[in-house]
């Protein structure tokens, strides 16, 4: 059977292949992406599945449906592009100023097509239901999050296992790599205020400057970090962008501050907020200015079943080889709306290798030259489909009442 699926699977790579630069020359934002949900789904037209559209974004669902009834599992990926310009000089490059597939989001969607029809061709023999979701605004826009709310995944029985992939290009193709318990990082935005008194720069002792007490938090909050949060429960806290003042001889009357914060757990999450707001407050209080701290909350923890991240190391020892699958000694700190979806259920996202051929110093994941070896498509459809044929296989899976 998995000797099957690879050979499937690579007979379909000129049609995902085809399908990427397609979607990559033409990338859209956000969750309104009208071209690439049409070509999505011009391309499953033909197997046949069941469609529920998103209301409110540009995600949908394909649900095939097997010849017995069984269990269902989730297979999911992302469509959306990155607000930024492309520099690859590839023939297919992006015709959308400042818009690229800079993230992969373009191979995860033809490496799900091709799982879908590797699975439809299966039909017959089928027990239960895969759900292909197809998802806009992964990059910070909140997609999965708004389908969940809406209800797209509320009619019919719950998936017992939600899988997703993400390409990674320093991974050597054939190579998979994950972990159980928490795999990326949650994603929170925040912003200080510090309010003071404006005055001349020549007599700050008639005003009261905001500058040495935003430039203190700044290096307050590492220190933080250090001494409150445990160093085996990793956070990141990083100012990104600091804005203060006109001109050279005028003390402003405002200084602000932006920045992130990334955390493994929810608990350092949350010690690390309540210790960003006692910091800003504390330290402005100390310069006799007042400080107005937001917190814009993000994705959440993105967390990995044990059980789920079995059965993938299972299916990629199978399809590839017994050391094919890496397990990771940590987590990353970049975010995943994934991780609302295994907020609901169970399941797993796995890092997939797609090292491009003969370069050493390969670019990653958001950079304006990132590149892909394409061959790694149908090894990507191929562990879709090989993952939720061994879920719908399990006897346990399916046989407990809703």
């Amino acid at each position: 059977m998995s000797q099957k699926l690879t050979r499937e699977a690579k007979s379909l790579l000129p049609e995902m292949v085809k399908l990427r630069r397609d979607l990559h020359a033409c990338p859209e934002l956000g969750n309104a992406l009208p071209q690439t949900r049409a070509r999505v789904l011009a391309e499953l037209e033909p197997l046949g599945l069941e469609v529920r559209l998103s209301e409110k974004t540009s995600s949908f669902v394909a649900t095939l449906t097997g010849a017995r009834p069984g269990g269902s599992v989730l297979l999911r990926a992302d469509m959306d592009a990155l607000p930024m310009p492309e520099d690859t000089g590839l023939e297919f490059s992006s015709r959308q100023e400042g818009a690229m597939h800079a993230c992969g989001h373009d191979a995860h969607t033809a490496m799900l097509t091709g799982a879908a029809r590797i699975l439809t061709a299966r039909r017959s023999e089928l027990a239960g239901q895969v759900h292909f979701f197809f998802q806009s605004g992964e990059e910070g826009h909140f997609g999965a999050k708004i389908c969940l709310e809406e209800g797209l995944f509320d009619e019919g029985p719950d998936p017992e296992m939600a899988f997703a992939l993400h390409v990674e290009t320093r991974l050597p193709v054939g190579r998979l790599a994950s972990r159980a318990g928490p795999l990326m990082a949650s994603a929170d935005v925040w912003t200080i205020e510090v309010k003071g008194q404006g005055g001349h720069a020549s007599m700050p002792h008639d005003a009261r400057d905001p500058i040495p007490a935003a430039c203190e938090i700044v290096n307050a909050l590492q220190t933080m970090l250090t001494r409150e949060i445990h160093a085996h429960d990793p956070v990141v806290i990083s100012t990104t962008k600091i804005r203060a003042g006109t001109t050279d001889n005028v003390i402003p009357e405002t200084a602000r501050l932006m920045g992130t914060l990334r955390a493994t757990s929810e608990r350092g999450r949350r010690a690390a907020e309540e210790g960003i707001h006692r910091v800003a407050h504390g330290v402005s209080l100390a310069h006799g200015v007042e400080a107005t701290v937001n917190m814009a909350r993000g994705y959440p923890v993105t967390v990995n079943d044990s059980n789920a991240v079995t059965r993938a190391q299972r299916v990629a020892s199978r399809l590839l080889s017994d050391d094919a699958f890496i397990e990771m000694p940590h987590p990353v700190m970049g975010a995943e709306d994934f991780s609302y979806v295994l907020d609901r259920w169970p399941g797993a996202m796995l890092f997939i290798g797609f090292r491009p051929e003969s370069v050493e110093n390969p670019h990653p994941v958001h950079s304006n030259r990132m590149l892909l070896n394409e061959s790694g498509l149908s090894i990507g459809a191929a562990l879709h489909a090989g993952v939720a044929l061994d879920v719908l296989a399990d006897p346990e899976v399916g046989s407990q009442p809703a």
